[in-house]
């Protein structure tokens, strides 16, 4: 459970940080650190959900979710990713106001403040780094995230002390959340894509299907689907038509052939050579293949 202890101390940190940045950013009067604070709020959230929902994630497969929790990560990962889409508009709406109409900014402050940020967000980069779960992943990808927007702050509250432009604060946070937002859309259509069952990015299917045809005694494979659950854990069915009455041999190389290609869960169909697939779309048609020859 290395991945769940992580996480809690990562939304500890993150949680306790976040309050006193807030604070931090009504005295300096700087929208950047308010709009770190809103960020590493939102990351905290997101991260205590991530805890809540990765640990039910990693409950055993039932008659209710036939298929485990796995996806439960997931949505942790999608509505992770919500917030900070959200998130990030609401600071870029706040700093072009800021932009309008400059305020006063306590630099010294702003210094202070994003030192100790660095170290905090390092901290709790440090603590998620293992783990391979999406979850996992935007997890961490926030905290880095977090040490840049820091470093960020910490260089223009330095350039801002000995050039007193004050805009530079609004333009940082706009930097920032523009950063956040482009990452967002990224982790944002590979929660969808698993969503809507794509067929995961590692794995081609005409390469797989050559490879499944070397496999001895097979003569046809066809009516292949392969999706993925959580972004790690690949699963497929496919029709085999075999030409020996060695059902399990045949399907035990199958099996291993398909692991090799991160394929964990596979259902194999065996079809007798004269048998008909009576499934009506058996051939899933190529997109890349649609020309048909007929001889």
């Amino acid at each position: 459970m290395k991945t769940d202890k992580n996480i809690l101390v990562a939304f500890l940190l993150n949680l306790g940080f976040s309050i006193f940045e807030v604070l931090g950013g009504i005295l300096t009067n700087s929208v950047a650190i308010i709009s770190d604070a809103l960020h590493d709020f939102i990351d905290a959230f997101s991260i205590g959900l991530s805890y809540f929902l990765e640990k039910k994630s990693k409950k055993k497969p039932d008659y209710k979710y036939t298929y485990g929790y796995i996806r439960y990560s997931v949505l942790g990962a999608l509505l992770t990713t919500t917030f900070l889409l959200v998130g990030s508009i609401i600071v870029i709406i706040s700093a072009v106001g800021r932009l309008i109409h400059p305020v006063e900014i306590k630099y010294n402050g702003m210094i202070i403040i994003s030192v100790i940020g660095i170290i905090v967000n390092f901290i709790a980069a440090m603590q998620t780094r293992e783990g391979d779960s999406l979850n996992q992943k935007s997890v961490n990808l926030h905290m880095l995230e977090d040490v840049l927007g820091w470093v960020i702050v910490f260089i223009g509250s330095i350039l801002m002390k000995f050039t007193d432009i004050t805009y530079i604060d609004s333009i940082m946070s706009i930097i920032i959340a523009i950063y956040i937002l482009i990452h967002a859309i990224k982790n944002l259509k590979s929660v969808l894509d698993l969503f809507l069952v794509k067929t995961p990015k590692n794995i081609n299917i005409d390469e797989l299907k050559k490879e499944l045809l070397k496999v001895k005694n097979v003569s046809d494979i066809h009516h292949i689907h392969i999706w993925s659950m959580d972004g790690v854990n690949n699963y497929a069915t496919i029709h085999a038509v075999v030409n020996t009455l060695d059902f399990e041999k045949v399907k035990k190389d199958l099996k291993e052939e398909l692991e090799e290609h991160g394929i964990v869960h596979s259902t194999i169909e065996i079809e007798a050579k004269d048998s008909k697939c009576d499934e009506k779309n058996c051939k899933v048609k190529n997109i890349k293949s649609t020309t048909h020859h007929h001889h």
